[in-house]
């Protein structure tokens, strides 16, 4: 019966392959990374009239003790600088 239903209904294979319903990990305020990670902040980038992409701005261990203590500028200078920049790009359906 499992094949007939997925045949009738295709997005509920897609719902539970991709579990795009739930968001992970659990009653986590993923807007303040710095909770989760050290040297983490969240910044956010207009990119059309009214929508917004969010993302988070890491800087390695070797510049960690530097990052301590730091606001938002500072993060945003560090990424002006000649280190190279890694984008990772990950979501679900709770985070996207």
């Amino acid at each position: 019966s499992v094949p007939f239903l997925i045949r009738l209904f295709p997005t509920v294979l897609t719902k539970f392959v991709f579990l795009n319903f739930l968001s992970f990990p659990f009653f986590v305020d993923l807007r303040r990374p710095e909770l989760l990670l050290n040297n983490t902040i969240s910044l956010y980038l207009p990119t059309e009239p009214g929508i917004t992409v969010g993302f988070w701005h890491t800087v390695p261990g070797s510049r960690g003790v530097e990052a301590q203590g730091k606001d938002q500028r500072w993060y945003e200078e560090a990424l002006g600088d000649a280190h190279p920049v890694i984008i990772y790009l990950h979501g679900n359906g709770g985070t996207r």
